[in-house]
């Protein structure tokens, strides 16, 4: 790396280091504006107010609400070259909190961590990119891309409104930057996902009197106990193949031969050639006992994040820029899945990016404050290498 490079790193840790109060006051105030999933009023706040911070730094903002929830937020400069290629910036306000866990879990900051709902997973994510953009506009350093960015609210439960957008803006971007956290108190940036499945299986058997005519029943839920079995067999952790039943129902009283039963089905596999073996695997279930019905709905929702070529260079381009900040960067496979996921899927995709904590969907969730400026600076290096770099 040349000196002026290294120069760079140095004037922006430095710049976001001098800036950490604001950049923590920023983030409290995001954490204080609860936004759980499915409370559109909730979110059309923080949406709002991440806007209007946009706006200060000169970008053009769309709010496009969803059906049911908050829907999603666009932005892009409002000066621009149009000859130059996107990048892609995307994360998410909403949290899998309700409303007023802020009294249970309030926000703290003790010098070394800071705690509160939301702050992990991921509004600290959604900071650095604010603050990446400010640093940018105050060094007048020039962006080789043009940044885009995409703030959904409904990526905690699937990103099904939000998605087509996702789809849309990662086509025509030459990368993407996913602002969930990293994994792990080493903060491993996340190079591959799993693929995620949801399926449902329904039974349908014959009621009848338990004590009276239990002959004449036929027992949904020994039907289902017989899948269920199945299932688990398709299980092949070596592979990264995971098929859990995660929920279960049936039957109408315990005197009641059960005429119906359900299962709800996790499924979590590497890559798309698993995905769908294992999905023909359960669409094709049958009846192991006579005179019952097994119907079964559903498939992978979320496919993999593969490690293709595209995605080996960024993260590559992400572990040089690293080096410059003095971190020592690792990469790793999630077994979640982000909206990444799918941005993978049409252009070179680097997640985790975030900062450095723990406890996402968790009461004792927090970041790291020593990692938040340096992972910000990460951020704004990677957003200013060019498309050769990568």
């Amino acid at each position: 790396m040349s000196s002026k490079v290294a120069h760079i790193a140095d004037c922006i840790l430095s710049q976001l280091k001098s800036s950490e109060k604001e950049m923590l006051g920023f983030l409290e105030q995001l954490v204080s504006l609860e936004s759980p999933s499915r409370n559109p009023k909730s979110q059309y706040k923080i949406i709002k107010f991440i806007a209007e911070e946009l706006k200060k730094l000169g970008f053009y903002t769309l709010h496009v609400p969803g059906k049911e929830t908050g829907g999603y937020l666009y932005a892009r400069p409002i000066e621009r070259d149009k000859s130059k290629a996107l990048q892609l910036m995307i994360g998410h306000c909403d949290t899998v909190w309700e409303l007023d866990t802020i009294k249970q879990m309030p926000v703290t900051n003790d010098g070394r961590i800071m705690r509160g709902p939301g702050v992990y997973d991921m509004k600290a994510g959604l900071t650095q990119i604010i603050f990446a953009l400010k640093i940018i506009d105050a060094l007048n350093l020039t962006l080789p891309m043009t940044p885009v960015l995409l703030i959904n609210s409904d990526e905690e439960i699937g990103s099904r409104e939000s998605r087509r957008a996702i789809e849309r803006l990662a086509k025509l971007s030459e990368r993407a930057y996913i602002m969930e956290p990293p994994l792990g108190l080493t903060g491993k940036l996340k190079t591959a996902r799993k693929g995620i499945g949801r399926f449902t299986i329904t039974v349908k058997g014959k009621a009848a009197h338990a004590g009276l005519d239990p002959q004449k029943g036929v027992n949904a839920i020994v039907e289902l106990s017989h899948q269920v079995q199945r299932l688990y067999a398709m299980n092949d952790f070596d592979r990264g193949i995971t098929v859990n039943v995660g929920m279960i129902e049936g039957g109408v009283s315990p005197n009641v031969i059960a005429p119906q039963s359900k299962a709800v089905v996790d499924v979590r596999v590497l890559n798309k050639k698993d995905g769908k073996r294992i999905t023909e695997e359960i669409l094709s279930l049958k009846p192991t006992m006579p005179d019952v019905e097994v119907q079964i709905e559903g498939g992978i929702g979320r496919p993999p994040m593969e490690q293709t070529t595209a995605n080996r260079m960024l993260w590559r381009l992400a572990k040089a820029q690293g080096a410059l900040l003095g971190l020592d960067l690792e990469e790793a496979t999630a077994g979640g899945g982000s909206d990444g996921n799918t941005t993978s899927l049409y252009t070179a995709t680097l997640d985790g990016l975030g900062t450095t904590g723990d406890g996402a969907h968790a009461q004792h969730e927090y970041i790291l404050l020593d990692e938040f400026p340096v992972r910000t600076a990460l951020l704004t290096l990677l957003m200013l290498a060019g498309a050769g770099n990568n």
